[in-house]
């Protein structure tokens, strides 16, 4: 997608040993390692402020993207000037644990750098400045947050229609960074249907931003909404005359950049290599479904007795708006009995929120989704899962309700990877550890998030009623097809309609739903569907190895419980610890 060169700014830095707090009870090495890492949040703050306020950063609150003149240079400038000062800092530090997330850091900030060099070769910089922008005030227009900070939105909406002294409209801004480079012919422009998409949204977005303002009751922001209105529809016609031109039917990126968003999800193996483990996977998990099928239809009194239409009966079982979000507040509460009952991990003591989304929210990211909770001076902001009902709109997306999600047996599975023990726990129990900032904000890897909330699905199947079950199977199914079509369609293996028929015919999903997927696999976030198949095995894969290292020795809760407190490490480290730190310390442990 066009918009991820600014990822650049968006600094994904890994981190140290996961347990030397917890094990010496000295805290000096990670307030140190706080200090060192402010050094990376500072440059993030300078040129993504939104980024930085969604992190708890009340200093940029008001404040808005940097699309100014040479952003690109200047970030990267920035960047070498933060990894020059961080190993001005290595080179004195004597304490192993600060010296290896100093190391991380560094590497952090080269790759920051690499990406906008990447992007900035081969990309015409080109954004949905709508759907930043409502991103950026939804950030500061929440429930859990203090009113102080929503009070700055205000400033924020201004700086965004270039009402304040010294600002300028970003729609303008972004309109003048994708036209420097129109004259250079070999840049690529966006996804045609990415911007379809941006066009169709847009008034949802505006629509989206006053009903923010109603909602909270800010006054005096009624002549910058209706001098946002009035851009974004400019901004609109601009995009019709300009942007689609130069917009392409090819979404395939340019190996290079492929391969450099691969690394950046985390996944470290050949996209061909995580291609064949996929394909085997998808055959495993088909006929596990099959054999299971007929056990859930002679449940559930169904006729048929095939996989995909067993499927269907369930699907039939639709909630609608005003019964699904009670019905998974229930399960989410079963679901804590049991972790709980089977000694699974420990719960957070906050407890857990689940909503519907929006509908400009549901534009933003049609795909069940976790708010990620404030992690910088937390005063007890939560996470938030967030189920959108309805499918993309543009690009022939038509905006159809899914059927996915919304039925009685979707939500257990669903449950056990938004909420709990799957991501809402995961950044929960980070928060409530007081996990460094380098490890807390900025190892975010999909494969070890993705990886973890797959896992926490598996870990809750053997306690869900038999369509639980079989929902849980099918949604891993899911993910072994995306682990496999991603880099076929990425790789010029397989063509959309291609991939869009396989996701219906033979997965299962709605029409909506495997656009929204497709969509995903193209221009929304190419490389990263795959981190969900390839977190998980990874993570059963030392799930074995702790098991048969430690034999009758092996507790499931403390395991959980110490992957846990390594924050969003990626898998080499989670490794790295469970074997120096955890498989020792449980093999001493008296029996």
């Amino acid at each position: 997608m066009h918009s991820r060169w600014i990822a650049g700014l968006a600094l994904f830095i890994t981190a140290s040993a996961a347990l030397a707090q917890q094990k010496t009870g000295d805290t000096g090495w990670v307030e140190r390692s706080n200090a060192h890492a402010q050094v990376l949040l500072d440059t993030l703050a300078r040129f993504n402020p939104e980024e930085a306020s969604s992190l708890g950063v009340t200093t940029s609150d008001e404040q808005v993207l940097d699309l100014g003149p040479r952003v690109g240079e200047r970030t990267r400038a920035a960047m070498a000037q933060a990894q020059a000062e961080l190993e001005k800092r290595l080179a004195g530090e004597k304490d192993p644990n600060v010296r290896q997330d100093l190391q991380v850091l560094i590497q952090s900030a080269k790759d920051s750098i690499e990406g906008s060099t990447l992007n900035e070769r081969y990309l015409l910089q080109w954004i949905d400045a709508p759907k930043v922008m409502f991103r950026g005030l939804q950030d500061l227009l929440e429930e859990d947050i203090a009113p102080e900070r929503r009070a700055r939105a205000l400033v924020r909406l201004q700086r965004y229609a270039g009402l304040l002294p010294g600002s300028t409209p970003l729609t303008g801004l972004a309109r003048d960074r994708f036209e420097e480079g129109l004259s250079q012919p070999r840049l690529l422009g966006p996804v045609k249907r990415e911007v379809e998409q941006a066009l169709s949204n847009a008034p949802t977005y505006v629509k989206g931003i006053r009903d923010l303002f109603t909602e909270y009751k800010l006054s005096g922001a009624e002549p910058a909404l209706a001098a946002l209105e009035k851009q974004i529809s400019d901004y609109g016609t601009w995009q019709r005359e300009v942007v689609l031109p130069r917009a392409r039917e090819d979404f395939r990126l340019p190996p290079e950049l492929y391969a450099f968003e691969l690394k950046q999800f985390g996944i470290d193996i050949p996209p061909e290599q995580l291609m064949r483990r996929a394909q085997f996977e998808f055959l495993e998990l088909r006929a596990q479904l099959q054999m299971l099928a007929p056990l859930v239809a002679k449940a559930r009194g169904f006729q048929a007795t095939g996989h995909l239409d067993v499927l269907r009966a369930l699907k039939k079982e639709q909630l609608g708006r005003e019964r699904i979000e009670g019905h998974y507040r229930k399960v989410i509460g079963e679901m804590e009995r049991l972790i709980s009952k089977h000694r699974v991990v420990d719960l957070p003591k906050r407890p857990m929120v689940m909503r519907l989304a929006s509908e400009a929210e549901s534009a933003v990211q049609p795909a069940p989704h976790l708010r990620t909770p404030q992690l910088v001076g937390n005063t007890g902001e939560r996470g938030q899962f967030v189920l959108p009902l309805g499918g993309p709109k543009g690009g022939g997306g038509k905006g159809e309700a899914y059927d996915d999600f919304t039925f009685g047996a979707a939500a257990w599975s669903l449950s056990a990877h938004e909420g709990r023990p799957g991501h809402e726990l995961q950044f929960a129990a980070m928060i409530e550890r007081g996990v460094p900032l380098a490890r807390s904000l900025f190892a975010f890897n999909s494969v070890n998030v993705e990886g973890w909330a797959l896992y926490a699905e598996a870990e809750m199947v053997p306690y869900e009623p038999l369509d639980g079950q079989f929902i849980a199977l099918q949604f891993r199914l899911v993910r072994a097809a995306r682990a496999m079509l991603d880099p076929m369609l990425n790789l010029g293996q397989l063509s959309r309609e291609e991939a869009s028929r396989i996701l219906t015919e033979e997965v299962g999903l709605s029409a909506p739903l495997a656009r929204q997927e497709v969509d995903r696999y193209t221009f929304r976030a190419p490389g990263q569907a795959g981190s969900y198949f390839y977190g998980y095995t990874r993570l059963l894969e030392l799930r074995a190895e702790t098991e048969l290292a430690l034999g009758p020795k092996f507790d499931r809760l403390a395991f959980n419980n110490f992957i846990l407190g390594q924050g969003l490490l990626p898998p080499d480290l989670v490794a790295k610890a469970v074997r120096e730190e955890f498989v020792p310390a449980r093999k001493a442990k008296a029996p």
